[in-house]
C-alpha cells in the first residue's frame, strides 16, 4: 500500500485511519503513539499483577510472625507500569496510609 494513494484520492481517509489504528505492535506508527506501552502485553501486566499480590502477601505474612517490639517490615513497591503516574514517594505513602501493626493484622486473620 502506497501512502500517496491517500493524496491521488485512491484511498480514503477513513480507511487509512483504519490501517494506522490496526498497526502491528511493533509498529513505528503505533510505539510513537503508544510510547513504552506499545511493548507490553496482556501477559506482561498480569505477570507484573502476580509479582504485586506474592509481594503483598509475602509481606503481610511477614508482617503477622515479626515480634510486637520490632518494627514492621516495608510496604512491597509495586512493579512499575508504562503509562501510569510516577510511583509516590515513600513520605507521601506514609502520610496517607499508616502501615499496620503486627498486632492489627494479626486481628485480621485470626
Amino acid at each position: 500500500m502506497d501512502l500517496l494513494d491517500w493524496h491521488r484520492d485512491r484511498l480514503s481517509s477513513r480507511r487509512l485511519a483504519v490501517l494506522i489504528k490496526h498497526m502491528p505492535r511493533d509498529s513505528a506508527v503505533t510505539r510513537d503513539r503508544d510510547g513504552e506501552a506499545a511493548d507490553w502485553s496482556v501477559a506482561d501486566y498480569l505477570l507484573a499483577a502476580v509479582v504485586d499480590h506474592l509481594a503483598a502477601a509475602n509481606w503481610m505474612f511477614a508482617a503477622v510472625n515479626t515480634d510486637e517490639d520490632s518494627d514492621p517490615p516495608e510496604r512491597p513497591v509495586p512493579v512499575p507500569r508504562p503509562g501510569h503516574p510516577e510511583q509516590q514517594d515513600e513520605e507521601d505513602l506514609a502520610a496517607e496510609q499508616a502501615p499496620p501493626n503486627a498486632a492489627e493484622l494479626r486481628r485480621f486473620f485470626l
